[in-house]
């Protein structure tokens, strides 16, 4: 597999500048968008609460627990569609696997799981979150906050970092000699469902997870930044894993974004469809072919 990311490194370096010749043109678009969008009316109220958090709470209690709690919330706040679509019948049509569905003894062991995950594995990783702002001198101010354009600038930038990174070792993570002792663990349920998007082996939280912390080096400008990347990658995982293709779904307009019938057939087939966001990486090294034949039989089928 290394052979072939070395091999592949040309490739790779094209296709990072061709990537960052996109996020450029993007920036320049968000600066335009920027300059011509209405002052938010909430922005008054958000400040005031941004302002008595600063007064009332220290930085290292912001970046802490603050981060604690976004990360808490915002996660099971994702998952609670999808846990009420199961009692929803008019949206089982909706349902990618209508063979499989979710069993209360599944949810309740990948809730054990997830519990260990966050407090045990990435918690202590959130405790560090207040030296990681001190040693880079990212601000907490509300004057320094970045309005949403940029903000969504530069979340995109982190997802197209993390997909890389994700696709990659996701990839090493299925070699027969690793995939049984890792890997597996994430792959017991043949059919996921939204909450199971981060029920994986410690070892995997930390090596897949790495790639979240790459773009946040590059981008980080605010901490609140933080919590909006936490945010986005949150909701685009638990979507993914959603076991759902619901079709009024925003993140479609998202160019290249994968979406849960992609990343379902990864956990029904185990091999191929290996990015965590876009399809570009499966595409530019054939490892969607499956998927592709796989989709076209079900075309197939549906006119038949």
């Amino acid at each position: 597999m290394l052979c072939l990311f070395f091999s592949l490194f040309p490739s790779f370096v094209m296709a990072a500048n061709g990537t960052s010749d996109i996020l450029s043109s993007a920036y320049l678009a968000v600066e335009y968008v920027d300059a011509v969008l209405p002052e938010n009316p909430l922005q008054p109220s958000l400040k005031h609460a941004w302002g008595y958090m600063l007064d009332n709470y220290t930085k290292f209690q912001i970046a802490t627990w603050g981060s604690l709690i976004v990360h808490e919330f915002i996660y099971f706040l994702f998952c609670l569609p999808g846990f009420l679509f199961q009692f929803m019948p008019f949206m089982q049509k909706y349902k990618i696997q209508q063979d499989k569905p979710e069993t209360w003894e599944k949810q309740w062991r990948c809730f054990k799981m997830l519990l260990f995950n966050h407090f045990f594995i990435q918690f202590p990783l959130i405790c560090g979150t207040y030296y990681f702002t001190e040693f880079f001198s990212i601000p907490y101010d509300w004057d320094s906050m970045p309005r949403w354009p940029y903000l969504l600038a530069r979340c995109f930038g982190c997802a197209v970092i993390e997909d890389t990174w994700h696709y990659f070792l996701h990839r090493i993570l299925h070699h027969r000699r690793i995939y049984k002792y890792i890997h597996k663990v994430h792959h017991e349920f043949t059919a996921p469902f939204g909450m199971q998007a981060e029920y994986a082996h410690p070892l995997e939280t930390l090596i897949l997870g790495a790639g979240f912390f790459i773009g946040i080096m590059i981008f980080c400008n605010h901490v609140f930044f933080l919590w909006a990347w936490v945010a986005f990658r949150l909701l685009e995982t638990i979507d993914v894993h959603s076991g759902y293709d619901i079709p009024l779904n925003p993140l479609h307009l998202i160019p290249f974004y994968a979406g849960a019938r992609f990343h379902d057939f990864h956990h029904y087939n185990f091999v191929g469809n290996y990015a965590s966001t876009f399809t570009w990486w499966d595409k530019l090294l054939n490892t969607d072919c499956q998927y592709n034949k796989f989709m076209e039989k079900q075309e197939e089928k549906k006119e038949q």
